[in-house]
């Protein structure tokens, strides 16, 4: 008796693959599992209700329905808490779920000539990709460029790619990036770099590239030297950093974790803040209330304190 393979797959739009039958002409589950790991049995459409059809197990073996397993193609079951289940939405669809629809902004295009005009901005871009906006930011009063402009796409895709290089415009190198600079001082810079923890030695920056190069556009990769267990990648959107911030990934086999990496400025303005409240501290250390008195007193909006006591 010829051996006989019934054709198993994990969706109806796949392609199956071919499962052998004992001599019975029962299918072992195990034969299913070995191929479909963590298979709990199987499925069929019936060719006349157009139905969905479970296919009897009876003690880990599957029974052909009607004695006759014919030429369907037999759909995989997996327990509904099966981990398999669970791993198909892997960290990159999450965070793409998490982000949403990726919509192009306003890029701002830092560096042009004097002479530039939007036409010759809108025919130099158009070579990326289609443009939906152009403009060459002027002063009021005189008309001449400012030498800076703004441009917007299409794709999304195509944002990344003009992102990622610079650009030769009527001679001149000029950068196009996103537009950060615009917000207010006050508020926090939605950064667009990332904290990598518990990074291993043997990461290189090229494995954190290829790895987050799934996300979105990654601009830089750096881990400090000597090794400290942590790295920082930066990309071209801000909304893939911020998205990413929070998740534990698998890199190279080991668990890392994504925190947002602080702008420097606000690094930097706490600490001209603990220094010149230190300073003040040090001319008055009797005064009344004490520190947190003085720290009540002591605001840099409204108090500048003389920067030769500084």
């Amino acid at each position: 008796m010829s051996e006989l393979y019934i054709r198993v797959a994990e969706d109806e739009n796949e392609e199956p693959m071919e499962i052998p039958s004992e001599d019975d002409g029962t299918v072992l589950l195990s034969s299913v599992a070995a191929q479909f790991p963590g298979a709990c049995g199987l499925r069929y459409r019936n060719p006349e209700s157009q139905c969905m059809r479970g296919v009897r197990l009876v003690e880990g073996v599957l029974h052909a329905p009607e004695n006759d397993w014919g030429n369907l193609v037999y759909v995989v079951n997996y327990p509904k808490d099966n981990k398999r289940k669970m791993e198909e939405i892997d960290a990159a669809s999450a965070v793409k779920i998490k982000r949403g629809f990726q919509k192009t902004s306003d890029l701002i295009v830092l560096g042009l000539p004097w002479k530039t005009t939007e036409q010759d901005l809108k025919d130099y871009f158009s070579t990326f990709g289609e443009v939906i906006m152009v403009q060459v930011k002027r002063d009021a009063k005189t008309g001449n460029s400012k030498g800076f402009g703004f441009v917007r796409f299409t794709e999304y895709e195509t944002q990344a790619k003009v992102i990622a290089q610079r650009h030769m415009i009527d001679g001149r190198w000029c950068d196009c990036k996103l537009p950060n600079s615009k917000a207010c001082p006050d508020e926090p810079l939605r950064s667009r770099k990332i904290f990598v923890g518990r990074c291993t030695e043997d990461m290189t920056t090229d494995d954190l590239r290829q790895y987050f190069m799934q996300y979105g556009e990654v601009t830089d990769v750096f881990i400090p030297k000597p090794f400290r267990a942590f790295a920082f990648v930066t990309f071209a959107d801000d909304q893939v950093a911020q998205a990413l911030c929070g998740e534990d990934l698998i890199v190279k086999g080991v668990s890392v974790h994504i925190s947002n990496a602080e702008p420097k400025h606000n690094n930097s303005r706490q600490m001209m803040d603990r220094g010149r409240f230190g300073a003040v501290h040090q001319l008055f250390p009797n005064f009344p209330g004490g520190s947190a008195s003085l720290a009540a007193m002591f605001d840099r909006s409204q108090y500048q304190f003389p920067s030769s006591h500084v």
